[in-house]
């Protein structure tokens, strides 16, 4: 139990230096690119370090293979340096019994990762974009899913215009159901539409067959309300912004994400990307235990047994390998080329059965 909790305890230790440097990389790379991309914000240096580190969390999780691949190679690496990989076989361990501790806690890593760090991921990139939205334009457009239907909001310097449609088509171009509450700057709702039709075309909503009331002139019964055939609404929204707030799932909790998909088709949207993110998701600890696997099989031979550089870089490479293989499946599973399990679960299985293969090939376990 000891020689585990030893094996264990160095992978997590290894574990936490290289997030903790990539987590740092990617900070940095982000306060880069933040740094001047908003001028007329006047960001100071702490608002970009705090925008900085708002979004580093959802780039990070996206790397947890590569992460994992690495602490894997370079922690065993150090074992065989050291000779402890010699002494650990001559007191007759083998390569899986060494290999058991490093896998439970990839395991946990895994379910830490999807249970509570990508909530919290999701939430701090949410809030990013919030706020850079605001700096680009001035004001904030938000999209939201009720249960009912799908929620709007759109701005500019003549005040805020909220949207409720029942449903939308599949590119968020035209709305069923649709009412438009339109405010002043102060607040103050001015207008009431409501239509039966809203398409969306270059800068302007065009709604059609629909009723409207003018609140601001205090006068709210229906005999005031007056009939339209087409009516023209100034808007700032774009079909790929709708769809980006809508079609980004690392911005939804994974706790949230099976209701959002619920939502998401009722709305007349497609969550095929949603369902495969959501089983990409499940499949992450199952995924970083492979990783464990190819991070350490071509890595425990001695030392001065030679080759290790060219070790070294075969195993960033099946690494590597994996991470894109992963990446095309997603891209399948999104375009409902293959189902959503078959997407999330075939990459990290074969992996998986891939790095047994090789440790027990390599190695005399």
């Amino acid at each position: 139990m000891t020689l585990y909790l030893y094996f264990g305890r160095k992978f997590l230790f290894r574990f936490l230096a290289v997030f903790g440097g990539f987590f740092a990389l990617s900070a940095l790379t982000d306060a880069t690119a933040i740094y001047g991309s908003y001028d007329d914000a006047d960001l100071q240096f702490v608002d970009t370090l705090r925008l900085a580190l708002l979004k580093a969390p959802s780039g990070v999780v996206q790397l947890l293979s590569i992460i994992v691949v690495l602490s894997a190679l370079t922690m065993f690496l150090g074992l065989s340096r050291r000779s402890e990989l010699v002494a650990t076989r001559a007191a007759g361990q083998s390569a899986m019994k060494m290999l058991a501790a490093p896998v439970a806690v990839a395991l946990a890593l895994g379910v830490f990762a999807v249970t509570i760090f990508n909530p919290l991921a999701a939430t701090a990139l949410k809030q990013f974009e919030t706020e850079t939205g605001r700096y680009q334009t001035g004001t904030v457009s938000t999209f939201s899913l009720g249960r009912k239907g799908l929620w709007l909001r759109q701005g500019n310097a003549k005040g805020q215009t909220v949207i409720y449609a029942d449903r939308a088509n599949f590119d968020a171009t035209i709305l069923s159901g649709v009412t438009f509450f339109e405010f002043s700057t102060s607040g103050i709702l001015t207008r009431r539409i409501e239509a039966a039709n809203a398409s969306l075309s270059s800068g302007q909503w065009n709604v059609s067959r629909g009723k409207l009331w003018d609140l601001s002139k205090g006068v709210v019964p229906d005999k005031h309300a007056k009939i339209f055939d087409n009516l023209t609404i100034t808007s700032n929204l774009t079909s790929d912004q709708i769809l980006d707030s809508f079609g980004d799932p690392t911005t939804i909790s994974f706790w949230d994400m099976q209701d959002f998909i619920k939502r998401l088709e009722q709305s007349g949207f497609s969550a095929n990307r949603h369902r495969v993110y959501f089983q990409i998701e499940l499949a992450t600890p199952i995924l970083l235990c492979a990783m464990v696997l190819l991070g350490s099989s071509l890595a425990m031979r001695h030392a001065r047994s030679g080759r290790a550089g060219l070790m070294v870089l075969y195993t960033v490479l099946l690494g590597l390998a994996v991470y894109i293989i992963q990446d095309f499946a997603e891209i399948l599973g999104s375009n409902g080329a293959v189902s959503a399990a078959a997407a999330a679960w075939v990459p990290p299985i074969s992996a998986l059965m891939l790095a047994l293969g090789l440790v027990l090939h390599l190695e005399d376990g």
